[in-house]
């Protein structure tokens, strides 16, 4: 596995640098790697971080892709470091470690668009819905299926109808929510688990706010967390990477997978392909024609 890993290392970060330098607009999300720490005779945790690139919501020609980047700890730093030179939209859940990405302090080029994931707003009200029920929540979560019966409608148009049917029908939508949702939280404990849900979205206004002034940007992450999904299931399959370097390993082989599957391409005639074409010295000749979204192995729809 290190051997081929290192095999198709050059493969994943051309598709990295692919989706990167021809989007304007890409999803962000992490998920735990646990991996071997000799040292201590036990496991820590790393993380893999996945970018993703989807662009049918709107109509983009662009073949969709994701790649993961395997790093030893989840600090805000990793994302900089793995976004550097990226200049536009992340759709992200409102983890802290983004946030700096946003500000004048970046480093690795203009400041970031963060576009807030409502599903993740959704699912906090839910998990702070107290036992015997809320009629807050029951009304919050009643405002936003509105909103999302909205993007259902929009969904595959092109920018500017997206944009234009937000703004007609959206923009009122949340306006009033924000607004309800205020006039809620004055009235429950700030310290309660609800409080601190309602708070959660309220702080973050902007960010939530961010879709209905682009239409390429979706109202949620929910592309890229189903994407980390496969991993999740192998984190269990597998126990532990045995090393950083397997990790990384680890990362190359989900991020081939992973495109493959968007794709609609079948994951192991590629990988068979692949390594064919790479013993055969096809790397130096067009490293292009090596990505998942060139290959000829297509036996189901992309998802």
């Amino acid at each position: 596995m290190g051997r081929t890993g290192a095999l198709i290392a050059p493969v994943v970060d051309h598709m990295a640098q692919r989706l990167m330098a021809e989007s304007t607009r890409l999803y962000v999300d992490e998920t735990t790697a646990p991996v071997l720490d000799p040292g201590r005779g036990k496991t820590k945790t790393g993380y893999l971080w996945a970018v993703l690139r989807d662009d049918r919501g709107w109509g983009g020609t662009a073949p969709p892709g994701v790649v993961f980047h395997y790093r030893p700890g989840r600090k805000g730093a990793y994302a900089a470091e793995i976004l550097d030179g990226f200049n536009g939209t992340i759709q992200v859940d409102a983890y802290g470690g983004y946030t700096h990405l946003a500000t004048s302090k970046r480093t690795g080029g203009d400041p970031l668009q963060l576009a807030f994931c409502w599903a993740h707003g959704r699912r906090k009200l839910i998990k702070a819905k107290p036992k015997k029920g809320s009629p807050i929540v029951d009304e919050a979560l009643l405002r936003i299926a509105a909103l999302y019966k909205v993007e259902d409608a929009i969904r595959g148009s092109d920018p500017d109808h997206r944009h234009a049917v937000r703004q007609e029908l959206s923009r009122p939508l949340v306006d009033e929510f924000f607004a309800w949702l205020a006039a809620q939280a004055a009235r429950v404990s700030r310290k309660s688990d609800l409080g601190e849900a309602m708070a959660y979205m309220l702080r973050r206004q902007d960010g939530f706010r961010l879709f209905l002034n682009d239409g390429r940007v979706d109202i949620d992450s929910n592309l890229v967390e189903n994407a980390i999904r496969s991993p999740a299931m192998n984190r269990r399959n597998a126990l532990f990477a045995g090393h950083d370097e397997g990790g990384r390993n680890w990362a190359r082989f989900a991020s081939l997978i992973g495109t493959c599957k968007m794709n609609g391409v079948e994951p192991y005639a590629y990988l068979r392909d692949l390594f064919t074409k790479l013993a055969n010295g096809h790397l130096a000749r067009d490293i292009d024609a090596l990505m998942p979204w060139a290959s000829t192995q297509h036996i189901f729809p992309a998802k």
